[in-house]
């Protein structure tokens, strides 16, 4: 069984930490046995290795997150990188046709899908496990995970059960989406389960899916295809419109982190960050990533969480509303992490006359390179923290801390970080914002070509 991990999304309901560069997933809230911070795809990866499940798994990814995948997971996880960011549908294509064309996978082989980011116990992956036994018994088409539901949730569809058969798995009458209260009550009556977005198919269903909508099914040629490709999800665009289709009830803990309400329940600690509580207060977090302190006296309910990008305070019940107010501030993100390290936005403005002014803070991680391949503007770069080697011109030049140095435009120059080096960076010009969002400005390791696709070596 071959098991395909969906990271995408922006996570803007857990604005102003999750935004189009740090998705949802990168977060590190989550606290371990250790006491050391995790996101949610640290904890999803070891669970995948706990069930002997990593080493079969791919992820399917934007290529704004592909660097952000290897800071956390590590070089060389596997990665199936989308030409442009679409839905559920193109992205599961995209990684059934690599492993089809690419890795030589059986049309027989039985393919897992699931988000990368769910909240569960260990024993949901060993569940998982169990689609695959399920479609090799029964015949059917799909095979999908549903969660008994615990109480009736407005947020999930639901998945209708018709007949029960072998081995614990039901028959799928049909599906209903997102359903109000009453009707979720229903549901519930009728045994209907929550569609958690985990479900397993035999390879060659989906390539013969593919084929028979005149979609390429060589990864390279799909590659080129995909911008064609209409941007819907895999539940509408396959598993609404099959005709056989089995389930497997799980009972366990399952959790979508996926609001500021949910994802504070499971964080075990009221302050993340420079923040202070008074003992007066009740379920109220703190998730601070600014320098400056917050103090929250005498409000229950509520999570404050400040970032480069702005300031949220709500009570936990209105947190999932965030997503529809997002969108009236366009100029971040402010913070961006990157294989090498990090950058922070300390103060950006914008003139009349569309000249911009820009100071960054960026921490180039120890015995990593960063690589800019002729920068727009004329650049002063400080260094605050930390000793490398500058190399410009074909010149070698050693830098610590307290070295300022002016680097021209459309110079190409590469940082060798010694140990962990921190510098502060002033440019000014027109689009800096622009170049920094579409990654322009500072590129990746040259020793590392961009990403289409890493394939397990």
């Amino acid at each position: 069984m071959r098991v395909v991990l969906l990271s995408g999304g922006s996570g803007k309901r857990l604005w102003p930490l999750s935004n189009d560069a740090r998705s949802k997933q990168f977060l590190k809230v989550l606290k371990k046995k250790d006491g050391k911070m995790e996101s949610m795809v640290q904890r999803v990866w070891q669970q995948l290795g706990k069930a002997d499940l990593a080493d079969m798994a791919i992820v399917a990814t934007s290529n704004s997150q592909v660097e952000m995948l290897q800071n956390q997971l590590g070089q060389h996880v596997p990665v199936v990188v989308e030409p442009e960011r679409k839905d559920t549908f193109p992205a599961i294509a995209l990684a059934a046709v690599y492993l089809y064309s690419v890795e030589g996978c059986s049309l027989d082989e039985v393919i897992g899908v699931l988000p990368v980011d769910p909240f569960v116990e260990d024993h949901f992956f060993e569940t998982i496990k169990k689609l695959e036994w399920g479609l090799n018994g029964s015949g059917a088409d799909l095979a999908l995970l549903g969660v008994k539901p615990t109480y009736p949730s407005e947020k999930y569809g639901y998945i209708v059960p018709s007949s029960e058969t072998a081995d614990g798995f039901i028959k799928v009458s049909k599906f209903c989406e997102k359903p109000n209260e009453a009707s979720a009550k229903r549901l519930i009556h009728q045994q209907a389960l929550w569609n958690c977005g985990v479900f397993g198919f035999r390879l060659g269903y989906i390539i013969q899916l593919l084929k028979s909508k005149n979609i390429p099914v060589q990864y390279d040629a799909l590659l080129k295809y995909y911008g064609k490709l209409q941007s819907t999800s895999f539940d509408y665009e396959v598993v609404e419109k099959a005709s056989n289709i089995i389930t497997l009830p799980y009972s366990g803990y399952w959790k979508d982190l996926g609001t500021w309400n949910t994802l504070t329940d499971e964080m075990e600690t009221q302050v993340i960050g420079n923040g202070v509580i008074s003992n007066d207060v009740m379920s109220s977090c703190i998730v601070n990533e600014l320098d400056i302190p917050i103090i929250l006296l005498g409000i229950d309910n509520i999570v404050v969480a400040a970032s480069p990008d702005g300031l949220l305070v709500t009570d936990k019940k209105s947190s999932h509303k965030i997503k529809q107010y997002v969108s009236y501030f366009q100029d971040g993100p402010m913070y961006k992490e990157y294989g090498w390290g990090w950058s922070r936005v300390l103060e950006y403005s914008k003139k009349d006359n569309s000249t911009e002014t820009l100071t960054e803070k960026v921490h180039l991680s120890a015995g990593r390179n960063l690589y800019d391949q002729g920068n727009r503007n004329q650049e002063v770069w400080t260094v605050t923290e930390g000793e490398g080697v500058l190399v410009m011109n074909d010149e070698f030049s050693f830098i610590s801390t307290g070295t300022t140095l002016m680097i021209p435009a459309e110079k190409n120059y590469t940082w060798k970080a010694g140990s962990d080096m921190e510098f502060i960076v002033f440019q000014s010009g027109e689009q800096l914002m622009d170049h920094r969002r579409n990654n322009d400005r500072i590129a990746r390791d040259p020793k590392k070509p961009a990403y289409t696709t890493n394939s397990k070596a």
